[in-house]
């Protein structure tokens, strides 16, 4: 794609041999793709980490990034000295930290240890600090790689609206996840990256559509026939993912009227484990609407000998609102509890809102807030 790359409205123009890319200043750009598609290395070659091995990348303005928990810390010195060594990396003097100081540790929320060594620092507590020197210290560009996904889900929340903020201000974000309902949410635009190279550029919506599709032609079903390349643990490999109607059909549309049925297909590679798969579904707000476990009474507190399962969750019709929902497949086992795998966003689905008594909607044809949407009992009594 050719898009020349105007000085004057760009922050970060990239180019290979003819191709060139630019991101425009005030532009908040998503950055998805498999693992390995090559998105942490463009951010590195932005950030000047890594150097290209063909073509050129050009940013304008001044770079705060977050790409690893802890990057650019000094272990010894204190969250205090880290924050003013961070901008003085960034060219900023004394007294432009000092008035942004107070503002970077209430963001960070952990006042109570901004004069402990960082090292003595949780990862967690690494990344709250880090993002907060990154986002108030006035970049041009702010640079975010999947790193929020160590945050708490409401300090994750928090870095979503500061980012959007940073973008209103005119300042240019990149933005990479795996976390889809934030990308919708946050980006003005996003791309798909497969093999370094750009496949889909354009709005959020469609390039996420794209990327989900990409396997098995539709966003309701996932497979992994590659046993290596399955997300897994010692005890258990995920096999395949599903969305289906009631017919046992895959499909990515719904009728508020239609049930909803998630199936989680796995192989226990290791006897004698108890499992807890569970199932996070988020709306295109990033906001979590349930997580919900396997409580089937045939396996609480079971070893599960090895062998293949397929566990199927039944959400039931007149329930989730309009809009469009992310799974996110997970799996632990118990006595020790620890994860096997948690795969986000790893199949979508639709579900659409129509009108008549038999849906909470009624005949009311305006918009409905809420994440669910069920069809409750009323009664009316006339005095």
């Amino acid at each position: 794609e050719k898009n020349g790359g105007d000085e004057a409205s760009s922050n970060i123009i990239w180019a290979v041999k003819d191709v060139s890319f630019d991101v425009k200043k005030g532009e908040v750009l998503g950055i998805i793709g498999r693992n390995g598609a090559g998105k942490s290395t463009l951010l590195k070659i932005l950030c000047r980490i890594t150097d290209p091995t063909k073509g050129c990348a050009k940013v304008r303005g001044r770079i705060s990034s977050l790409l690893e928990v802890g990057t650019g810390f000094h272990p010894e010195l204190t969250g205090r000295e880290n924050v003013f060594l961070n901008a003085t990396i960034l060219g900023m003097t004394k007294s432009e930290v000092n008035q942004k100081f107070n503002e970077i540790v209430d963001f960070s929320g952990i006042e109570k240890f901004i004069d402990t060594p960082v090292k003595r620092y949780s990862s967690g507590m690494k990344v709250r600090l880090a993002f907060s020197v990154a986002a108030h210290l006035e970049p041009e560009v702010l640079i975010i790689d999947e790193v929020l996904a160590v945050g708490d889900a409401d300090f994750q929340k928090k870095c979503l609206d500061k980012m959007d903020d940073v973008g209103k201000q005119g300042r240019t974000v990149l933005f990479v996840s795996h976390n889809m309902p934030s990308v919708s949410r946050l980006c003005d635009r996003a791309i798909l990256l497969e093999n370094g190279q750009i496949v889909e550029n354009g709005q959020p919506v469609e390039v996420i559509n794209k990327h989900l599709n990409s396997d098995q032609g539709t966003s309701a079903s996932k497979k992994w026939d590659d046993p290596d390349k399955s997300p897994s643990g010692d005890a258990v490999r995920l096999r395949a993912v599903r969305v289906l109607n009631s017919n046992g059909t895959i499909t990515e549309h719904f009728d508020i009227r239609e049930p909803i049925q998630v199936e989680m297909e796995y192989d226990v590679i290791k006897n004698g484990v108890e499992l807890m798969p569970n199932i996070h579904l988020l709306n295109e707000s990033d906001i979590c609407v349930f997580v919900t476990i396997d409580n089937d009474p045939n396996w609480r507190e079971r070893p599960r000998p090895v062998g293949t399962y397929t566990c199927t969750m039944l959400i039931p019709e007149n329930f989730l609102s309009s809009g469009r929902f992310y799974v996110n497949a997970a799996l632990m086992t118990l006595k020790p509890q620890m994860k096997q795998f948690y795969e986000k966003s790893v199949v979508a689905f639709q579900v659409i809102d129509r009108s008549g008594w038999d849906t909470a909607r009624g005949i009311y044809t305006g918009e409905m807030a809420g994440v669910i949407r069920p069809l409750l009992k009323w009664k009316t009594i006339s005095s």
